[in-house]
């Protein structure tokens, strides 16, 4: 009997001990600002805990109107455009500039504008892979409404609209009319837009330090489901260094992010 009680007690002892440190687990989790829902632990998927309240509290989700779903807010850096978050045909930024990178043109062509603050991100990007040897190349910023409409329907005549949409995005569900997207190459991959880019070292520094410096690779292979378009190794998006380390460290697209904001900023209920 005296036997059988002591192990009662190292049995008491150690659930004790596991509920305590069990506690300063979860003390940890919250002194850490990560979103953590107040619903039942057997609800919550893996991608409830991958980003700061801080980084949530910070997005401004995209409002559409409804029955069109255009965008109304197309002007802050974390406007989500898709084939479900549609541009204005008359959308055009006001601060577009040219970024002081090396091109892989020659000629004076809307194609080599930015936004001002994602253009600035892009020259520190350029210096910084300057530094590390990795030569790129500026391809293709800023696209009008309409030159990105030319480029839909040719590529709907030559593959069909199937195949078109998960290459190529329709006209208004282009990042690139946002001004805060840019497409880049290297010499290794000559001056191409296509998969090989990602092969290349130039490719491998980008897919690294991209978000250093406010960056993502905006179609992650793998993730065509949630993004609608097909792997592209060579189109960044900015989003500015906050955003753009969290979607690093998670492996998560803009789409979930923009859908975990939108969770945790409606609240309970």
């Amino acid at each position: 009997m005296k036997h059988s009680c002591v192990n009662l007690l190292s049995l008491s002892v150690f659930l004790s001990l596991l509920m305590a440190v069990n506690g300063c687990q979860q003390t940890e989790e919250q002194k850490s600002g990560e979103y953590a829902p107040e619903r039942n632990n057997a609800e919550l998927s893996a991608t409830d805990l991958h980003f700061s309240n801080d980084l949530l509290d910070s997005i401004e989700l995209t409002e559409i109107e409804a029955e069109s779903a255009e965008i109304q807010n197309p002007d802050h850096i974390h406007v989500l455009v898709n084939d479900d978050h549609v541009l204005p045909d008359s959308y055009t930024p006001d601060d577009l500039t040219v970024p002081d990178v090396r091109f892989s043109f020659d000629e004076e062509l809307d194609r080599r504008l930015m936004r001002e603050e994602a253009a600035e991100a892009l020259e520190q990007l350029f210096r910084a892979a300057d530094a590390a040897e990795q030569e790129l190349f500026a391809v293709s910023g800023y696209r009008s409404y309409e030159r990105q409409e030319q480029l839909f329907t040719a590529a709907v005549n030559e593959h069909g609209e199937e195949t078109a949409r998960e290459t190529s995005a329709a006209p208004g569900s282009s990042e690139h009319q946002t001004g805060l997207a840019m497409d880049v190459s290297s010499r290794s991959n000559d001056l191409l837009l296509n998969t090989d880019f990602a092969d290349t070292d130039e490719g491998q520094w980008v897919e690294e330090h991209a978000h250093e410096h406010g960056f993502v690779i905006r179609y992650p292979e793998g993730e065509e489901d949630l993004t609608g378009i097909t792997f592209e190794p060579w189109h960044l998006r900015y989003v500015g260094e906050d955003a753009a380390e969290e979607l690093d460290n998670s492996g998560l697209t803009l789409e979930e992010l923009i859908e975990k904001t939108r969770e945790y900023q409606d609240g309970p209920g």
